[in-house]
C-alpha cells in the first residue's frame, strides 16, 4: 500500500490526511458515515488512484514491470513510488521523514474512531515499521512479503522488490517526473472543493 504517496498528497489537513490514509480500506459508497473532510479524503484518495492508473508516467512505469506479473505491477509501482518519495524526502519537503510520519501518526490516531477496525490495528505497524523502512529497497521487499501472506489467493509479490533494483534509474526518474503532476491535479481537486 502506498500509504506515504498518499499521505503527503494530503496538504496536512488532518480530515483529509486521515480520509487519505484510509482510502484503500473503505468500499463502496461513501455517503454520510464520515465527517465531510474524512469523507473529501477517502474520495481524494480514489482520485489520485483513478489519476494514476490512467496517467503516461505511471503507465510507463507500471511497463516497466516484467509482464510475468500481470496486474500485480500497479501494486509494485505504488509501493516503489513511495520508496522513491521516502528515499528523497528532503528533495520534496524541509520537515524530516521522521518529524513528519509522528506527526501525521498524531492526526490518524486522533480519527482512531472513523478507521475501518482493520486499519486500527495497523496503525502501530504502518508508522513505526512499514514507513520507516520504505526508503531502503530491503523495506519495501518486507512489506511485500507482508502483503503476499494477507492475500488469500496465489500472488508473485513476494520478492517483487527485484523488479525495483532491475530499474532503479528509470522508475526513480519515472516518479520525479509523476510527482509534481499529481501534486497539481490534488491541488486543483482542493481548489475545485473550496468553490
Amino acid at each position: 500500500m502506498n500509504f506515504l504517496f498518499h499521505l503527503y498528497l494530503s496538504d496536512n489537513d488532518p480530515d483529509l490526511l486521515t480520509g487519505n490514509f484510509m482510502g484503500d480500506f473503505v468500499k463502496g459508497r461513501v455517503g454520510e458515515n464520515y465527517p465531510p473532510g474524512v469523507a473529501a479524503g477517502i474520495m481524494l484518495h480514489r482520485r489520485i488512484d483513478s489519476f494514476a492508473q490512467q496517467h503516461i508516467i505511471f503507465r510507463r512505469s507500471y511497463g516497466r514491470i516484467a509482464p510475468q506479473y500481470r496486474l500485480w505491477r500497479g501494486v509494485f509501482v505504488d509501493l516503489f513510488y513511495d520508496h522513491f518519495l521516502s528515499a528523497g524526502w528532503n528533495e520534496w519537503t524541509d520537515e524530516s521523514l521522521t518529524s513528519y510520519l509522528a506527526r501525521a501518526k498524531k492526526m490518524v490516531e486522533a480519527r482512531r474512531v472513523w478507521l475501518p477496525e482493520r486499519l486500527q490495528g495497523l496503525l502501530p505497524v504502518v508508522f513505526d515499521e512499514l514507513l520507516p523502512s520504505y526508503c531502503e529497497i530491503d523495506g519495501i521487499g518486507l512489506a511485500l512479503e507482508r502483503m503476499s501472506r494477507r492475500v488469500t489467493r496465489d500472488n508473485p509479490l513476494a520478492g517483487g522488490e527485484r523488479e525495483l533494483r532491475r530499474n532503479y534509474a528509470e522508475l526513480r526518474e519515472d516518479f520525479r517526473c509523476f510527482l509534481p503532476a499529481v501534486s497539481e491535479f490534488v491541488a486543483n481537486f482542493a481548489e475545485r472543493g473550496r468553490r
